[in-house]
């Protein structure tokens, strides 16, 4: 009786304490520098979990290795729900399809939490290219092999992904210009030096109103509702669909309540009017997905993109 009521009063002891959470400042790791899709996302988070949770929410970002030196620190976390992640499809899918030797597995190392939000990715152009729809683009490269570039935020980005699946199911060869981050990489199709980007509406759209660039599409297998007026490519090239999402994630063993509580507060906030006008604002599309949700699609995700890069032959150039 004795051992069973200290078993209790343990047990008893221990579910107060987990259930006390938080009762200290969560920490959500940010793995690229401030001012990015990111880390956007994560100040939105932390300003409206902060009342939420009834503690300080800190943004820490830690960049370096396209991403994988702040994932890998909270893969290798304690899961107490108090180190957090957002991340997206490159750090928990596309890295490891170029690199399986990473120090951590995108999908078995982390818990995911919530599908947060896609970015709107377009195709735009160069106005001196005499192209004003895929169709016409894919025409006009053809008949000029080798001849036209395409600029994009690295090796392995995001953008370079799609412009190097669009390259080949299109049956194209272009010139890839890779630069440090996505900003370099539009500056120079703005000015010529490149003739064709895949990045984001929020570093397209400004420009395409100025007239400065020419937006042909969007990745999409559809069109999207913040754009109706854009073709998907995929109305030219059928099966191209490529989106580009950003997680909420914890490590590996996040305990179910925990993850269950963060799932329902960040779906709240994320599609709270205010925050969904402002994302829309930055051509950002909210999500609201359970965790096992966002499990599904990722691991669809990791098949698709191995297949990708194994046939395509997308090198990391």
């Amino acid at each position: 009786m004795n051992n069973f009521s200290s078993f209790l009063g343990l047990w008893l002891l221990a579910t107060a304490a987990h259930s006390a959470y938080p009762d200290k400042p969560v920490r959500i790791i940010v793995p690229f520098p401030p001012g990015g899709t990111a880390d956007i996302l994560a100040r939105t988070i932390a300003n409206k979990l902060h009342p939420a949770l009834g503690q300080v929410v800190i943004v820490d970002n830690r960049a370096g290795a396209a991403g994988n030196i702040g994932t890998d620190l909270v893969a290798k976390a304690r899961p107490d729900g108090y180190t957090l992640l957002v991340g997206l499809m490159n750090t928990h899918v596309v890295n490891q399809a170029f690199n399986a030797n990473l120090p951590f597995k995108g999908i078995d190392d982390f818990t995911p939490v919530a599908n947060l939000a896609a970015v709107v990715t377009t195709m735009a152009i160069h106005p001196s290219v005499p192209a004003h729809n895929v169709k016409q683009f894919i025409a006009i490269t053809k008949a000029n092999p080798g001849k036209l570039a395409y600029a994009t935020a690295g090796s392995g980005s995001s953008n370079h992904l799609a412009a190097a699946v669009f390259e080949k199911m299109a049956g194209l060869k272009m010139l890839h210009i890779p630069y440090k981050g996505g900003a370099p990489a539009t500056l120079d199709t703005v000015t010529g030096q490149a003739q064709l980007i895949f990045t984001a509406a929020t570093q397209t759209l400004p420009h395409v109103k100025a007239g400065r660039l020419r937006v042909l599409g969007v990745t999409r297998a559809q069109r999207v509702p913040l754009f109706p007026e854009v073709p998907a490519i995929a109305e030219t090239l059928p099966g191209y669909d490529i989106v580009i999402w950003f997680g909420f994630f914890g490590p590996a063993g996040l305990p179910r309540d925990i993850t269950a509580r963060l799932n329902s507060e960040v779906n709240r906030l994320m599609n709270a009017p205010d925050t969904k006008k402002v994302m829309e604002d930055i051509g950002v599309e909210v999500n609201n997905t359970t965790p096992e949700q966002f499990l599904e699609a990722m691991r669809k995700d990791v098949t698709y993109w191995n297949k990708a890069v194994r046939e395509y032959n997308i090198r990391m150039d």
